[in-house]
């Protein structure tokens, strides 16, 4: 009975002892629930004294029932002998009942360098500052060993973590120790599916046209209108208009320029070609003025030639029917 319920082991420097397991509230010890330490018999604080055990003392508690197992720390020895009271949420890692026998040995931990943590809900991540939440959890503990599950309390919720790393090995000691803290996605993460990309269609080139391209017409085009001979005859189509001839009667000089009789003159230097003759007009010589007189004299007697009569789809139009006028004076 002594060794199997409260006694000790003959380990020689090390504590080994097995216990009937019960929750810390059989002895009102609510806050102890949001910490790893458990209580102890008087007749343990005994028994470690004796022994040249290390500070912190921690130990490893496992069902040798279910083979689970991890560790904790001591809070105080007041508990009845043969019994060991323990956190409910180690309880249930441990897979105990109330009164069934657990073993706890004296176990040295290295002191952790990094940890990671799960949380269960996405809720623990919306929190304003979780890692602050956690450290303050964290100093009511003594150690942490991998495949454990705690529980941090806040704003009256309850938030489970799983440890799932731990470094340099599966169980750590936290206290007075510089531990990196990381996070895995919490157990009901789901990545947002990302929508996937719309293809852009692809233009197609327009295919060029070997043909060529018609040529519009010009909506205007001078030039377009009825053309009109000087002596009222209908012009052909293809003729331009006729150049123009000198009358005797009018007797006035011509205004592109012609040289006056007797004196013929040019630009280049070259005399002026001869304009051309038409019947019953005079064409006056410089020197001759008797053959002047005569071919003036004839051409008053002479009938005007006449009238040719008007087309009747063609304008009504004759050149130079003004008087006429002697070269006598």
């Amino acid at each position: 009975m002594f060794g199997m319920f409260g006694g000790f082991g003959l380990g020689g420097g090390s504590f080994d002892s097995n216990y009937r397991a019960y929750p810390v509230s059989f002895i009102d010890k609510g806050d102890a629930e949001h910490a790893d330490k458990v209580f102890l018999p008087p007749s343990a604080l005994d028994r470690l004294a004796s022994l040249n055990i290390e500070y912190p003392m921690l130990f490893k508690v496992e069902n040798r029932k279910t083979g689970r197992s991890t560790h904790c720390g001591v809070l105080e020895f007041i508990a009845d002998e043969g019994h060991v009271y323990l956190p409910y949420w180690m309880m249930q890692n441990l897979a105990l009942e109330e009164g069934e026998i657990v073993n706890l040995k004296s176990a040295s931990l290295p002191k952790g360098t990094y940890v990671k943590l799960q949380p269960h809900t996405t809720d623990f991540i919306d929190i304003t500052n979780p890692k602050a939440v956690l450290e303050t959890t964290l100093r009511n503990f003594s150690c942490l060993t991998v495949g454990d599950q705690i529980t941090i309390n806040y704003n009256n919720r309850q938030y489970f973590i799983d440890i799932v790393e731990a470094k340099p090995q599966a169980a750590i000691s936290v206290i007075e120790t510089d531990c990196e803290v990381d996070f895995a996605p919490p157990l009901d993460y789901v990545e947002p599916t990302r929508p996937e990309p719309t293809p852009t269609p692809v233009q197609e080139q327009p295919v060029e046209s070997t043909s060529e391209p018609e040529v519009a017409e010009p909506s205007f085009v001078p030039f377009r209108g009825a053309a009109q001979r000087l002596d009222g005859k209908a012009p052909s189509p293809s003729a331009g208009p006729p150049a123009p001839s000198t009358s005797a009667a009018s007797g006035s000089r011509s205004s592109s320029g012609s040289a006056a009789p007797g004196r013929p003159s040019s630009s280049n230097g070259a005399a002026p070609a001869a304009p051309k003759q038409k019947a019953g007009k005079v064409i006056s010589a410089g020197g001759n003025r008797l053959a002047a007189k005569q071919a003036a004299a004839k051409e008053q007697k002479a009938p005007a030639p006449p009238k040719e009569p008007a087309k009747p789809d063609a304008p009504r139009f004759s050149a130079f029917q003004g008087k006429g006028h002697s070269l006598k004076g």
